[in-house]
């Protein structure tokens, strides 16, 4: 449907993977399969679904998986809340975070509006 690289919510939610990987690398090792790992994971769903969806052939399809990314990005915003909560993540990297976080919400809203 379209070629995702070109879409700049995938571009900033790709910085988004690089930002979280490199901020729980100050993480407890005792954390590696725990709280690093889902954080990790619901990051690079992001642009995996934008990606997977943007191959599909219809606009349902696409919006369906744009869904599912802004699922996995509110799952990062709780996860990177709880980091904060208790101690692993201070408060600067927080609020960094959480603006790109708002700023993929609203880019993939605005996504999912333009297909219906």
């Amino acid at each position: 449907m379209n070629r995702y690289q070109d879409l700049q919510v995938w571009k900033k939610s790709m910085d988004l993977v690089e930002e979280v990987y490199a901020v729980v690398k100050s993480f407890p090792n005792d954390e590696k399969f725990g709280l690093i790992s889902q954080i990790r994971r619901c990051a690079v769903s992001i642009p995996s679904n934008i990606a997977e969806g943007s191959g599909r052939t219809s606009k349902k399809e696409f919006a369906h998986f744009l869904s599912i990314a802004t699922g996995s990005l509110f799952e990062l915003n709780t996860q990177i809340q709880i980091s904060t909560r208790i101690g692993y993540l201070k408060n600067e990297k927080q609020e960094v975070l959480t603006q790109n976080i708002d700023e993929i919400h609203r880019m993939l809203f605005g996504l999912m509006t333009s297909l219906k």
